[in-house]
């Protein structure tokens, strides 16, 4: 590895002038530009690259944002990931990335090598699955700017970025009304699942002002599970239930895409034709959304925005602490957005 004396034996000046100038100090800015260029072309030439490793020692830098998911099998967390990477690249942070499998003992495995490592700041992608860890105060403790993207927990140190889901929940119902459909059926989430309850209180307020009457029989709820997948599964054998208990539905509103697919795909197994016989409205938008056939109608959540803003507030939070700035929690909430493809239609 190329070291500072190399480069000042080569340039013919210093090693203390070669320091200032290749570690940008603010004394290089008496060094004449003549000098700085000398420098530079002997360090390009050698090709000297700098000791991050000491260069983290002297100004307790290390430039690092460690990114804790839940689970990186999960569709919801890829758009959001790709979100952060960009926006953490733009910023010259590098992401350390672990994936804590919805365990927590891994979680709080990971969280001690963060810390240990001395990263600069959290992000932590939560999904459906996630409960609340109140071993997140350790970021506190250490004065950890750390944001929670998908869920906003109580403590009040812990900065997040969430989705109006009861908003995003009375457009899907809306939009289902506006096409004529008055008979519809719901796969609501599980009962423990944060998100559960805003989604049912946007779609109960939309009912209660338009005079929809929502079918007790027609309502199920997902189990719970320590798999992101398992919406499928669920979503294909609470259809089918459904289907045999012969209440008529026009149509379906499924707790989120996975769901939704698990929803088609019955139906499909039914002989009943979608969207012809019955349309189905999902939730997220992730990837598959699009490419399915009928592609699917759902409520898109601003992942990859999701992931850039909870960097600038990362971000922000780092600044304050170099400038010994009081250090405070932020919390947006992003609307989302209706998506209208080709799963949802009037009824017949």
């Amino acid at each position: 590895m190329v070291t500072i004396r190399e480069v000042a034996k080569e340039s013919g000046f210093s090693s203390t002038t070669v320091s200032f100038v290749l570690n940008n100090a603010p004394l290089a800015r008496y060094i004449p530009d003549a000098t700085k260029n000398r420098i530079r072309r002997a360090a390009h030439k050698l090709r000297y690259r700098p000791n991050v490793f000491a260069r983290t020692l002297r100004n307790q830098r290390t430039r690092t944002v460690g990114v804790m998911v839940f689970d990186m099998t999960d569709p919801y967390c890829t758009p959001i990931l790709r979100g952060i990477e960009c926006a953490l690249y733009q910023a010259s942070f590098l992401p350390i990335l672990t994936d804590v499998h919805n365990e927590r003992c891994r979680f709080e495995r990971y969280l001690e090598m963060l810390l240990d490592r001395r990263a600069e700041a959290l992000i932590v992608v939560a999904n459906w699955l996630f409960l609340n860890i109140d071993v997140l105060g350790d970021s506190k403790k250490n004065n950890i700017p750390t944001a929670m993207i998908g869920r906003e927990l109580q403590a009040g140190s812990v900065s997040s970025v969430i989705v109006d889901n009861e908003v995003g929940a009375q457009a899907a119902i809306e939009h289902l009304f506006s096409l004529g459909h008055r008979q519809i059926a719901f796969l609501r989430g599980p009962r423990h699942i944060a998100d559960t309850a805003p989604r049912w209180n946007g779609i109960r307020n939309f009912a209660k002002a338009h005079g929809l009457q929502i079918d007790a029989d027609l309502v199920l709820d997902l189990p719970g599970s320590g798999n992101p997948l398992s919406g499928f599964e669920a979503g294909c054998s609470l259809t089918e239930e459904l289907v045999r208990r012969k209440r008529q539905f026009t149509a379906l509103m499924a707790f989120d895409d996975m769901t939704a697919f698990g929803a088609i795909r019955a139906l499909t197994n039914c002989g009943i034709r979608v969207p012809e016989q019955v349309s189905v409205i999902g939730f997220d938008d992730i990837a598959h959304s699009s490419l399915l056939t009928s592609a699917l109608t759902t409520v898109r959540q601003p992942m990859p925005e999701m992931g850039a803003i909870a960097v600038s507030i990362v971000a922000e939070g780092i600044s304050a602490l170099h400038e010994k700035r009081r250090l405070s929690a932020m919390h947006r909430k992003l609307l989302p957005q209706l998506v209208v493809r080709d799963s949802t239609c009037s009824p017949l």
